[in-house]
């Protein structure tokens, strides 16, 4: 009996493109701005920065982007990306890309009392922001929490075992859905039952992972 479901963000609830073509561009073509902005002196800000290496802020922020380029998941940078998003949703320059499938069925999911979670290597607080500023309008209401890198990284099962520590409940009664086979193996290592989405490829019925091509073809 499944009583818990987490889910990933890029190419499982919302698709690649949007972040690979939308939300890395914007926050690489304004990070150095940022940095050196009033933003750039919060105190928030400063605390990320002291997480990264470099001994001036051109060398933080050269290498950060140098980060984003190689799509590293480096947690301060995650924070930072966040916060440079969220001007954008503000300012209407984007909305956060939600499949309607995946919506449907969050939405039932949630109305049947099932347990939703998110883990993506994007921050919580940028997990937030996609699902906050949606063409269906803010659907943050749906999920009873949100795990980024800060509990694990994504391919490792100590992750996984963290989180369903952290649910309280046995790994086996939680549902994993990703996009990434790496993912699923360290979920379902760590005794989680997991689903592989398939959006823009075809099923393939020898893989380790049962495969659908999107929330509609999940019964729980």
């Amino acid at each position: 009996m499944i009583s818990h479901i987490v889910t990933d963000i890029e190419g499982t609830t919302s698709s690649i493109s949007f972040v690979k073509e939308v939300l890395f561009p914007y926050s690489r073509a304004n990070l150095q701005e940022f940095l050196s902005g009033i933003e750039g002196a919060s105190t928030e800000v400063q605390r990320i920065l002291s997480e990264v290496p470099g001994s001036s802020l051109s060398d933080k922020s050269n290498l950060l982007i140098q980060y984003i380029d190689e799509d590293r998941k480096f947690t301060p940078l995650k924070e930072l990306q966040g916060l440079i998003w969220k001007h954008g949703y503000e300012q209407g320059h984007f909305k956060g890309h939600i499949y309607r499938d995946a919506y449907e069925e969050l939405c039932k999911w949630h109305q049947a009392s099932i347990k939703l979670y998110v883990y993506s290597s994007g921050s919580v607080f940028a997990q937030k922001l996609i699902f906050g500023y949606t063409e269906f309008g803010d659907i943050n209401h749906l999920f009873s929490g949100n795990y980024d890198t800060r509990i694990g990284a994504k391919v490792s099962k100590s992750s996984y075992e963290n989180i369903a520590r952290d649910l309280g409940v046995a790994a086996s009664s939680v549902l994993f859905l990703s996009d990434m086979a790496g993912e699923l193996d360290a979920a379902k290592a760590a005794g989680m039952q997991v689903i592989q989405l398939m959006r823009e490829a075809d099923l393939n019925p020898d893989a380790p992972h049962r495969q659908v091509h999107d929330f509609h073809a999940i019964s729980v």
